[in-house]
């Protein structure tokens, strides 16, 4: 009866003005009441839901009450399914949905046109993507796979045409975040290691911080993540364990933490982690006996937990979010272990011993209560389901195999498949995601990384001339639907891993950072 009238109340008030209708669907919300909302993983739950705010929501469950971030909610069904919450999601994260049918935004005039991308639903993440934006490692869900549609599904002769190339940005390996209209990247440039943001539509440099010191680890210079944008604030992490937040429009630093004071130590090649923001923190993995997995106030930089349970020596992966069985956590890879800790109190729920050797590098990858990692140097690829018991979480290895013995160009799952580059046959692979079975090998450009696309893979070279390829995204074959030569090489390994951006293809080579168009016309 209560869920009749509440949605004849939604049909009356449908129209009333934005102002009373913002009021209205907040009141409702801050009142429990039983409805459905549909998951990622194509569950659909009932419960009562609560609290909504700009992270998530309270939902109560047969088992328990738990915290539900909007990254585990189909956003795409929740309008259908909820429009109730769908109301909230909007109200609480000043996201607007297109009003159909909209026309198709207008390209940018000469003399850079740019397509704007297509409005869709934002990425189910603490960090909201805007548009076709890639706020962070490996992307707005960090799985290296891009929303984005109406690309390029064929090159020309000469590859997609050069919108611009700008110089500066100093030595490392540090890939790129696209958000806000901006482009972060991090470099050491004279006497300091910075963060450094340019206009997206131009190249024209808008700002830099310092973030530290320059300097080399095992001879390799300058900083290896990517940087993060969360709504007005910008987070980046150098090698030397210097993370540094600062705000977006301006550059103004608001608070800096070394993980070296949260007893970190870097590996033999520096921190090359990307940091993670969840919900109201900033996580990070310092590794040592403080607790290998940091968070931080995000606002603040104020400490709010340590992983006392888990405590390994910090290697180079970067952490993943996830909810299992209604837990949120984070899952990480360390030379000795892949492990689960909960994102609100750093517990650690579950670990699996998995060894790896010289330097683990690779994030790992979740589905299905299925956990998979890989790394190079021989080591290879493993598998662990993840179930609930009576003492809590268990993680079972499902297989070990050393057929993907990624080195750090990065593996994406895509449709129950897994695609990436294997050291050990020296060829890109697919591997059922299920069984760890290799369904097809091929030579492609060599040794390099991967990204995706509108039902394409880029693949990038990371050695001699830097191949760059399209390659159609299928489980059946390897089929390339085009490759160039990348201009301004260096003579390091280019090793940064293409992003995809708002129509936007770039490449991040040591001082030099390359912006292609890949949108059809």
């Amino acid at each position: 009866m209560k869920t009749m009238k509440a949605l004849c109340f939604l049909s009356k008030v449908a129209a009333m003005s934005r102002v009373t209708l913002l009021a209205v669907a907040l009141a409702s919300l801050s009142t429990a009441r039983a409805e459905q909302v549909p998951l990622l993983n194509g569950r659909v739950l009932d419960g009562e839901v609560s609290n909504v705010t700009a992270q998530g929501f309270d939902f109560k469950l047969p088992y328990g009450q738990v915290k539900y971030g909007w990254r585990m909610v189909d956003l795409r069904r929740l309008p259908v399914v909820n429009p109730r919450l769908f109301q909230g999601y909007c109200n609480a994260t000043g996201y607007r949905p297109p009003a159909p049918p909209a026309p198709a935004p207008v390209p940018v005039a000469p003399p850079t046109p740019v397509s704007a991308a297509p409005m869709v639903a934002p990425a189910p993440a603490s960090v909201v993507a805007t548009g076709g934006d890639w706020p962070q490692w490996r992307g707005p869900r960090r799985d290296d796979i891009s929303t984005e549609k109406g690309l390029l599904t064929e090159w020309p002769s000469d590859g997609p045409a050069q919108v611009w190339k700008v110089e500066g940005m100093g030595a490392g390996y540090s890939g790129v975040a696209v958000a806000k209209g901006k482009v972060f990247t991090m470099g050491d440039v004279g006497q300091e290691s910075l963060l450094i943001v340019l206009d997206e539509a131009t190249g024209k440099k808008l700002w830099s911080l310092k973030l530290g010191q320059p300097g080399q680890y095992g001879n390799y210079f300058g900083p290896r993540g990517t940087p993060l944008v969360d709504g007005d604030l910008v987070y980046a992490l150098n090698q030397h364990g210097d993370l540094v937040c600062a705000a977006v429009a301006t550059g103004k630093e608001v608070w800096r933490k070394s993980l070296k004071d949260l007893g970190g130590k870097p590996h033999g090649w520096g921190y090359a982690e990307s940091p993670l923001v969840e919900g109201d923190k900033v996580l990070c993995t310092p590794g040592g006996s403080k607790g290998a997995i940091a968070a931080l106030n995000k606002k603040t930089g104020a400490h709010v937990w340590q992983s006392k349970e888990f405590m390994d020596g910090a290697h180079y992966s970067s952490l993943i979010p996830a909810t299992l069985f209604g837990v949120r956590q984070v899952i990480q890879l360390t030379a000795a272990s892949v492990v689960g800790v909960a994102v609100a109190d750093g517990k650690l729920l579950w670990r699996a011993d998995r060894p790896g050797k010289t330097a683990v590098i690779p994030t790992p990858i979740y589905a299905d209560n299925q956990v998979y990692v890989c790394s190079g140097y021989g080591v290879g690829c493993n598998a662990f389901k993840l179930t609930k018991e009576a003492g809590g979480i268990k993680a079972a290895e499902a297989y070990a195999t050393k057929d993907m013995a990624n080195h750090h160009g990065g593996v994406i799952l895509l449709d129950g498949y897994l695609y990436g580059f294997c050291d050990n046959n020296r060829k890109w692979l697919c591997q059922n995601f299920k069984t760890g079975e290799v369904v097809w090998s091929h030579n492609g450009v060599g040794k390099g990384s991967i990204t995706y696309a509108d039902g394409h893979f880029y693949l990038r070279s990371e050695t001699g001339k830097g191949t760059v390829a399209l390659v159609e995204a299928s489980s059946k074959s390897y089929e390339e639907k085009g490759r160039f030569t990348q201009p301004d090489r260096s003579d390091k390994n280019s090793w940064p891993h293409p992003v995809i951006a708002n129509g936007r293809l770039y490449l991040r080579d040591q001082d030099v950072l390359l912006c292609y168009s890949v949108k059809a016309k």
